[in-house]
């Protein structure tokens, strides 16, 4: 990294749900501007706030709590490598056992509240050098299913509630999700998603993964051979086949 690199300032943003925290943070990154060339370039106080900023200030560094209400620190962390260029997350937690050990066996920087100055600058001053967490470690600290998911467009990433997604589809190497609302694409595997969400979702053709609470009902009509029956949803006319190998498992739900 060259000199005139290293000079330029750190790009910082702080996500925080309660305005006291984020506060807090402001006054302290002040205090160490004196020594370290810092840029705060924006503040959250929850995840969609935080997703639409990033996509547009490029921060370099995100100060983000864990508990948050709607959806933690740790979720979001997981939406944010979805940016075409992933921000370095450095997390704040109240004391937590479990948490702090899960961060230092995974060498992942946090900061315990309240935080502390000198602890603050340590960690800003080795960010330039850090690497973001990778997707696989931080669904090893929430095992737990997301509560959204996250779609690439023009350029942001927006999050979909899980809740409102009536079904997953295989197509090529893209899911189909399907609201009410409208469809959007997402990369990831049909088989991995169908593991993550296997309470909320069920399996009614080998490309195919349906919320059991948007199936209001069955009827017959199948094509290819493959199929007799079809799958109908709350809200959208459209319909889905059910192929026979999946039919018992899943005729019970249009009760």
């Amino acid at each position: 990294m060259s000199d005139d690199a290293i000079t330029l300032p750190l790009k910082v943003f702080i996500v925080d749900d309660e305005a006291p925290a984020r506060s807090r943070l402001k006054d302290l990154l002040a205090d160490c501007e004196a020594q370290l060339a810092l840029q705060l370039v924006g503040e959250a106080s929850n995840g969609q706030e935080a997703l639409d900023k990033l996509s547009e200030t490029h921060a370099e560094v995100v100060l983000m709590d864990i508990r948050m209400p709607k959806m933690d620190g740790i979720e979001l962390a997981r939406h944010l490598n979805k940016l075409e260029h992933p921000p370095i997350i450095i997390f704040t937690t109240a004391y937590d056992s479990y948490a702090i050990q899960a961060f230092e066996q995974r060498a992942i920087d946090y900061l315990l509240k309240p935080i502390r100055l000198g602890r603050l600058f340590e960690s800003l001053s080795r960010a330039r050098d850090a690497v973001p967490i990778r997707t696989e470690v931080l669904q090893e600290l929430m095992p737990e299913p997301r509560t959204h998911l996250s779609v690439h467009e023009r350029g942001k990433v927006i999050l979909v509630p899980i809740e409102e997604v009536l079904y997953l589809r295989a197509e090529m190497k893209y899911i189909t999700v399907r609201t009410v609302a409208r469809e959007y694409l997402i990369e990831e595997s049909l088989t991995a998603l169908e593991r993550e969400f296997s309470i909320r979702f069920v399996r009614i053709h080998r490309s195919c993964l349906v919320a059991k609470s948007a199936i209001s009902g069955f009827e017959k009509g199948g094509d290819e051979g493959e199929s007799d029956w079809q799958v109908k949803l709350k809200g959208i006319a459209e319909t889905l086949p059910v192929s026979r190998r999946q039919w018992a498992g899943v005729k019970h739900l249009g009760a």
